[in-house]
């Protein structure tokens, strides 16, 4: 019922299109009788061409139906083909799991020896990763960590060689941490190039070149460090590399290889210009107050010195000199020796209260050099503080390294202030000292001339 239904539909689609294809060749055709045999040819084409249509969908149909009853067999063989491999695999599941049981039975008490040696093994690899001696013996590791691996991802068993190769690294491993030894290497300059040096390795603990250059050994690798230890360091592993035998001051790392922290903070620590820098702007200012103090404070001491000599000289004369301060005032005397008692005490005070201020001179300024530096090594403290508060708002407290750091910077000012203001207060009281005391003699001189005036104009 249902193929008549389709045979209809598509004789119907062939009429309409032969009604098309006419209504197209009527539009061409001059009379009806060409008109009629235009439709006849039409329809006659179209016969044709519904007849091809239909073999095809049979022909189709029946590949369809080829192409079906295929693949049904193929996914049966499939199936069986399953099937068959899953009882492979849990046959193969129960053999593997009695082999194991075998294997197991067989190693007996020697699977805690293999742990162990898998265990002793990991670790002397992960050792000589960081280990200086493989700068010499480089590739030691890579044995360890394939032995590992045979025997934590396999069921293989460790030969006797693999053993004894295990055994002499360790035996080797101790002798080289107690030996000092030379021996060509390729070393990293820090401008990145690898150059071939003569190095010295001390044990376990330092490597340096036959230059005294310190090296760091990381990632398989030896670099020269940008940065060498200051003092005789470098200077005695110049003379160690140079030795032929005996003892020899060599600076050791007691951290070793793995930590290498003691030469890293020698390393790290500022020097004196590096902290002095730190400071900024306000340690500079210190630096320039308290240089242009000591200055200030050779200055007058020199003065005084070469009027106190002066001074000395003429309280050896009997003749007033007026190159010096006791003979400016003594000539006062000389050029009035007749004169009243008081008159005569007022105008000794008078010069010597002309000689006090160049004695005194620059004294005052010193006493407030010594105050002020530590009042402004505090400030310089209280910014770099409020800088190290402000940064900690914005990144957080999660570095104390860095905290510290800023904390330390900021300290470097009152460090300043006070290494200026206490010399300054010894220049300034040595310095004072002397101006007191040639101030002192004025003052000694002026009273005994006015007392031996007294008298002689008392025997008058």
């Amino acid at each position: 019922m249902s193929v008549k239904y389709v045979k209809g539909v598509a004789l119907a689609l062939c009429a309409s299109l032969s009604m098309s294809a006419g209504s197209a060749l009527a539009q061409q055709a001059k009379s009806l009788d060409e008109l009629l045999g235009f439709v006849k040819q039409g329809q006659a084409t179209e016969a044709a061409e519904n007849r091809q249509r239909e073999q095809r969908f049979a022909n189709d149909k029946a590949n369809q139906a080829s192409e079906l009853k295929r693949a049904e067999a193929e996914r049966a063989r499939q199936e069986a083909l399953s099937t068959e491999l899953e009882n492979t695999f849990e046959e193969n599941e129960r053999l593997i799991a009695a082999k194991r049981e075998v294997l197991k039975e067989k190693l007996g008490t020697l699977t805690e020896l293999f742990g162990h040696l898998t265990s002793a093994a990991g670790d002397l690899a992960s050792n000589f990763e960081v280990s200086l001696a493989s700068a010499q013996y480089p590739g030691r590791e890579v044995f360890l960590r394939e032995l590992v691996d045979k025997m934590s991802n396999s069921d293989a068993l460790p030969s006797i060689e693999e053993i004894e190769q295990v055994w002499f690294e360790l035996l080797r491993e101790i002798r080289e941490t107690g030996v000092v030894t030379t021996f060509s290497a390729g070393v990293s300059s820090p401008a990145g190039e690898l150059v071939e040096r003569e190095v010295l390795r001390v044990g376990a603990f330092n490597i340096v070149d036959t230059d005294g250059n310190y090296l760091s050994y990381q990632n398989n690798h030896l670099s020269e460090l940008p940065r060498q230890p200051s003092g005789p360091y470098n200077g005695w592993a110049a003379d160690l590399a140079s030795a032929s035998g005996g003892l020899n001051p060599f600076g050791v790392d007691p951290t070793g290889p793995s930590g290498g922290s003691y030469l890293a903070a020698i390393i790290d620590t500022p020097n004196l210009v590096e902290r002095w820098h730190q400071g900024g702007y306000v340690g500079y200012a210190i630096s320039a107050l308290g240089v242009f103090a000591f200055l200030l404070a050779i200055i007058r001491f020199g003065y005084l010195a070469a009027v106190g000599s002066k001074v000395s000289a003429q309280l050896k004369s009997e003749k007033a000199n007026e190159n010096n301060p006791l003979g400016r005032v003594l000539k006062i005397h000389e050029d009035n020796p007749n004169m009243d008692t008081e008159t005569l005490e007022l105008k000794l005070s008078e010069g010597v209260l002309k000689e006090t201020p160049r004695l005194e001179s620059g004294l005052t300024l010193l006493k407030i050099i010594a105050a002020i530096a530590p009042l402004m090594g505090l400030l310089g403290t209280v910014t770099g503080m409020i800088l190290t508060f402000q940064a900690i708002t914005i990144f957080g407290a999660g570095d104390p390294k860095a905290m510290a750091g800023g904390i330390s910077s900021a300290l470097i000012t009152t460090v300043l202030g006070l290494l200026v203001a206490i010399p300054t207060v010894l220049m300034y009281t040595i310095v004072n000292g002397r101006a007191q005391r040639i101030i002192h003699i004025l003052d000694e001189q002026t009273t005994g001339m006015v007392a031996e005036h007294t008298e002689a104009n008392l025997r008058s």
